[in-house]
């Protein structure tokens, strides 16, 4: 434990000095920022570091990318999700390429000029999405992401080939992340700030009226912060019965640094391996 917000979990046999096929994988959202490395020739998780409540996300980051002596080794493949207010998805068949500028008009913030194309396995859109200027420039251009994918990717990825309406919800300390997916098609996405149980509960209800959401058929899966019996998981038992937790045992890694944490903290950090 570095911080009273933050953990790193590494495997006793990790000798960082070693060569091989790693691969690294880094999420960030509004408040909070994580890194899995993985020893891709055994399948293996092999470091896991998460900061949850970080003031500044980019300044946090940028601390950990300099002086991590785990992430000064040479990766196979770096892949980010990152968080971005910019991204819009576009139906393929009205997709065109050469008119990306016209799709950013559609974004309400302003960030780096840069433009990323993210089209994901199972789905029949294509992702727009620009990042924050400080994280485009500690990302693509300091750091060398093989790989960078909007917030969504990594629910997106659990969900690919399910089936039925499938509601997934991500948790930090201060935001939720939710994806509403029909037959593993993606249907709404969105991330709000919570700051407690109740304002949850108004973004909860507030979403399963706009979407007028089938609550007796829709399966809701849960990752990140949240526990069995907390506040937010009971607003969630008012209006669903089928609730499971998303284990990091779905992305099919040996996972034995994790043995001793709630199967469903670092579920969505570790599926983008599931990303192509």
């Amino acid at each position: 434990m570095n911080s009273k917000n933050s953990i790193l979990l590494v495997d006793p046999d990790f000798d960082v000095d070693t060569s091989g096929n790693f691969d690294l994988l880094i999420k960030v959202t509004p408040d909070n920022f994580s890194y899995a490395i993985v020893d891709e020739s055994n399948n293996r998780l092999v470091a896991l570091y998460d900061q949850q409540e970080s003031v500044d996300v980019a300044y946090g980051l940028s601390a950990i990318l300099s002086n991590d002596k785990h992430l000064a080794m040479t990766f196979k493949t770096v892949k980010a999700s990152v968080y971005t207010p910019n991204s819009i998805a576009i139906p393929n068949e009205l997709f065109e390429a050469e008119n990306l500028s016209t799709y950013a008009k559609f974004f309400g913030k302003d960030q780096s000029e840069q433009l990323h194309l993210q089209q994901l396995e199972g789905q029949d859109h294509t992702s727009i999405f620009n990042l924050n200027e400080d994280l485009e420039e500690l990302l693509i251009t300091k750091f060398g992401i093989s790989k960078v994918y909007d917030h969504n990717a990594p629910l997106m990825a659990l969900a690919n080939n399910s089936k039925g309406n499938q509601f997934r919800l991500d948790f930090t300390v201060g935001w939720v992340h939710a994806v509403l997916c029909t037959d593993g098609k993606l249907v709404f996405e969105n991330c709000f700030e919570i700051a407690d149980a109740e304002e949850f509960t108004y973004y909860l209800l507030l979403m399963i009226h706009q979407l007028n959401m089938d609550t007796k058929d829709t399966a809701v899966f849960l990752s990140g912060i949240i526990h069995q019996g907390d506040d937010k998981h009971l607003a969630l038992q008012q209006s669903f019965s089928d609730i499971t937790y998303n284990s990091h045992k779905n992305v099919e890694l040996i996972t034995t640094i994790l043995e001793d944490m709630p199967d469903q903290y670092y579920t969505s950090v570790l599926a983008l391996q599931l990303c192509g």
